[in-house]
């Protein structure tokens, strides 16, 4: 049998296995009736078919208990759904004194994302495992909603209003973040992901300390950590190649992409234009430290590297 076939998507959240519980509950009453109605559909027209056409059906009085009955039930279990689910909804609605806070603003087409130290992150969110968290959640644009299938957690995001979204993660590792709700044609490629991780290094990320990795490699995470391929490569200069090579500006004047050049591209990025792009690019100053900024340039420059190794192959 494959092992990879998973009916639900996996529970990494405190909320997840009650959610399924109440989805399974949802199914088996459903089950039930429509098994229970196909099955006295299928008795009574055996067992009072008529038999001639002369045959007349017998009057039928009315059955105030069995009216009670086929009333009174179906309301109970529907009370038992309504509180149930109204439950779930308020604690995801809310969430623990001390649980973390982080805001989280949808445009098309991505999640905006800032920590209450203010550490920012674009289509990628990172939490502590065991932490109860809260997103305050709006939009810039149109309705989006942001959903998370292994905590079984989404939430509609309104321009125009806040929506808070509360989560427990259970376990460690990166799960798939999705927006829910058509909102525009590039729709599909609104995607991220939650990356659960140990408290201690948690902590470290936060700080921008990525222990024990070589910096090319921590650089590619700060790369993808800050939604830099979104338009670099698409909307922007490729980085593939960059380093070492001879830029053009909007000036009609040329500059060499190296170190120097990458450090100033990076913190004031309106400063050097490259001719035949929009000025789009925010400053990453106060966001990224020396050290992170370094590593994107390692990161840079490895790209250069496996260039020029294609090209030799």
């Amino acid at each position: 049998m494959d092992t990879s076939f998973r009916l639900l998507p996996e529970t990494a959240s405190t909320m997840a296995s009650q959610v399924d519980a109440l989805y399974f509950f949802l199914n088996a009453v459903a089950a039930f009736f429509a098994l229970l109605i196909f099955a006295l559909i299928l008795y009574f027209s055996l067992r009072y078919r008529r038999r001639s056409e002369s045959e007349r059906p017998a009057p039928v009085a009315t059955n105030l208990k069995l009216e009670l009955l086929w009333t009174i039930i179906p309301f109970l279990i529907t009370m038992v759904l309504f509180s149930w689910s109204a439950r779930l909804f308020i604690q995801m609605s809310h969430s623990p004194k001390d649980a973390m806070r982080i805001n989280v603003v949808g445009k098309q087409w991505m999640w905006k994302i800032q920590h209450q130290d203010g550490q920012r992150e674009i289509n990628a969110l990172h939490v502590p495992v065991g932490k109860p968290i809260e997103l305050m959640m709006t939009s810039q644009d149109v309705i989006h909603s942001f959903y998370v299938p292994a905590f079984r957690a989404k939430q509609d995001v309104l321009p125009g209003s806040y929506s808070r979204l509360a989560f427990t993660p259970t376990k460690v590792g990166e799960y798939h973040l999705f927006c829910a709700e058509y909102c525009g044609d590039q729709h599909s490629g609104m995607i991220g992901k939650v990356v659960v991780m140990e408290p201690d290094k948690y902590d470290a990320w936060l700080a921008g300390v990525i222990p024990d990795e070589p910096p090319a490699l921590a650089g590619e995470r700060l790369f993808a950590q800050y939604g830099c391929m979104a338009c670099h490569g698409q909307r922007g200069p490729t980085m593939a190649g960059l380093y070492g090579r001879k830029v053009e500006l909007n000036d009609g004047t040329t500059v060499v992409a190296d170190e120097q050049y990458l450090h100033e591209s990076i913190f004031d990025p309106a400063n050097k234009i490259v001719r035949g792009f929009t000025p789009l690019m925010p400053s990453f100053r106060g966001q990224l430290t020396e050290e992170q900024v370094m590593q994107l340039i390692a990161y840079i420059k490895s790209l250069q590297y496996s260039q020029s190794t294609q090209e030799q192959q």
